[in-house]
């Protein structure tokens, strides 16, 4: 199982009505398997704000975390969602570029 879909499976436990996981190592310096983006879309999020909702997202992953050097997290609600439609692109690699 690749890492992508270890993160795919361990945030089913949120009970995303939309989930997206991309590799996004392919834009920094530290190798393959390293950075991935996470698009949440979870009734689990009503009423917290965006840290609570990412110490949800990091307690799914559990020893998972330990494995990546980055996850960046998008998280909303269905009603956010209906609303947005779309997570912010990705910045480009502000440091250990080669």
């Amino acid at each position: 199982m690749t890492k992508l879909n270890a993160i795919e499976n361990a945030l089913q436990a949120l009970q995303p009505e939309h989930l997206q996981v991309l590799d996004e190592s392919h834009m920094h310096s530290r190798g393959q398997e390293t950075h991935y983006k996470a698009v949440i879309v979870s009734p689990h999020f009503a009423g917290l704000n965006s840290v609570k909702r990412h110490q949800k997202a990091y307690a799914a992953m559990g020893e998972l975390m330990q494995q990546i050097h980055a996850l960046a997290l998008h998280t909303y609600t269905p009603e956010e969602w209906q609303q947005q439609g779309v997570a912010p692109a990705s910045p480009v690699c502000a440091g250990g570029h080669k």
